[in-house]
């Protein structure tokens, strides 16, 4: 039973975070057309994510979120068109 939770939970959360995705390149294909430069909606999006984080969940969790990103960044995760191997 917990092993099926567990799956719902990661269902859902997956499709969240896809929703997410969605509606974030909305909003930076909006941006780009009104000719906002991409380093600019980079920052933005990066500091109305800490800014919220920090509001709902406190500075430790926005840290802690900036330290996996970093992980993450270096694994090569954001990286268009990476091969996996």
């Amino acid at each position: 039973m917990d092993a099926t939770i567990n799956e719902m939970d990661d269902i859902i959360a997956h499709e969240k975070r896809m929703a997410a995705m969605e509606v974030h390149s909305e909003a930076w294909a909006d941006g780009a057309m009104e000719g906002i430069e991409s380093d600019i909606l980079a920052d933005a999006a990066i500091a109305t994510a800490l800014e919220e984080t920090i509001r709902e969940r406190g500075e430790d969790a926005a840290l802690a979120l900036v330290d996996t990103l970093r992980e993450r960044i270096l694994r090569g995760e954001f990286t268009p068109d990476r091969s996996i191997q």
